[in-house]
């Protein structure tokens, strides 16, 4: 007859070792990390797209105004004037935030409308005035 051996289980535990704890932990920081300074481009592109959204609001009341009163230079608008014609009822102009947090404003005495960082000159940090990012109606 044969006999058969039993296997004697390890003596190590079926846990994990405090080094492989400490190596996970770390594989989690570098992980949250890469992901927070990954997220200032997605930031970025978020605050052109809430851009283009206000000026496509803005553009849409430009051309709705202008169809209903058709005399009316682009020059000559004001905000009082737009302002009825602004989609979902709203009851003031949209404004923009820019990549540094400073509230800009809607130029709408252009066709179509545009950014103004403050001193008259279009705001637009994107590479292009035609990727829908801070700009509109191009």
């Amino acid at each position: 007859m044969k006999s058969f051996r039993i296997p004697r289980r390890s003596l190590r535990p079926l846990a994990f070792t405090l080094l492989e704890m400490t190596i996970v932990i770390m594989v989690l920081l570098a992980l949250i990390g890469i992901g927070m300074f990954s997220g200032n481009p997605i930031n970025a592109w978020r605050l052109g797209r809430d851009a283009s959204e206000s000026l496509r609001c803005a553009y849409t009341a430009q051309k709705l105004y202008l169809s209903d009163n058709p005399m009316v230079e682009v020059t000559s608008l004001t905000n009082n004037l737009l302002i009825p014609y602004l989609p979902n009822n709203a009851t003031s102009m949209p404004t923009v935030t820019s990549l540094t947090g400073a509230a800009l404003n809607i130029k709408i005495t252009v066709f179509p409308p545009v950014v103004d960082n403050g001193s008259g000159v279009a705001y637009d940090p994107s590479a292009s005035s035609t990727d829908s990012l801070w700009d509109v109606g191009e």
